[in-house]
């Protein structure tokens, strides 16, 4: 079984409760003896997969399988070409490099609707959407890299793994994927 799920923003990527305000997954409602193929952070939003298949965790998160996972991440001021090819090329974070990556302006700029709590908004400092491809997936990652080109995430969603799009799931919505969405998965 593999489920996609809409994770919205303060949910854990894990059943138990931590002692966090935070929900966790076993809130939602479901079937027994399913697990979170990765994570999203309590403060990331979006496409998060579950599976009772304990083989799919190495085949879509280890990045030797250069399995494809798009964000869409609302950041500080508008990046400039070069800050988006040094994103692209690698950044260095934790001491470590990241592995290049995918990184454009979203144009148009997305219509995602508003988040309960609301991002914090500066009158003076504007803000744009990112799209990233990354086929790589370290703690906080996204945010470390837009950080390290100056750019802090304000808001991180992720729409796609392997071919799959979270499309019209709203948040706290799962539904089992049907073979044909498996393979877009998969790939």
């Amino acid at each position: 079984m593999l489920i996609a799920f809409h994770k919205p923003f303060n949910v854990l990527s894990q059943f138990t409760p931590d002692g966090s305000p935070n929900r966790p997954l076993a809130e939602f409602g479901f079937p027994k003896n399913v697990y979170p193929i990765g994570r999203l952070d309590a403060d990331s939003e979006g496409l998060l997969l579950l599976s009772d298949e304990a083989a799919l965790n190495q085949r879509l998160l280890h990045p030797r399988n250069a399995h494809e996972r798009e964000y869409w991440v609302q950041v500080e001021r508008i990046p400039t070409p070069d800050s988006l090819r040094t994103l692209a090329a690698g950044v260095v974070i934790q001491g470590r490099p990241t592995l290049g990556c995918r990184a454009w302006l979203l144009d148009p700029q997305p219509e995602v609707p508003p988040r309960v709590p609301p991002i914090r908004v500066r009158k003076t400092v504007a803000d744009c959407w990112l799209g990233l491809e990354l086929v790589e997936g370290k703690n906080r990652q996204v945010r470390r890299m837009t950080a390290a080109i100056g750019h802090p995430t304000l808001r991180l969603l992720r729409v796609r793994i392997g071919q799959f799009r979270l499309a019209s799931l709203a948040p706290g919505a799962w539904r089992e994927l049907a073979e044909p969405e498996r393979r877009l998965v998969l790939g």
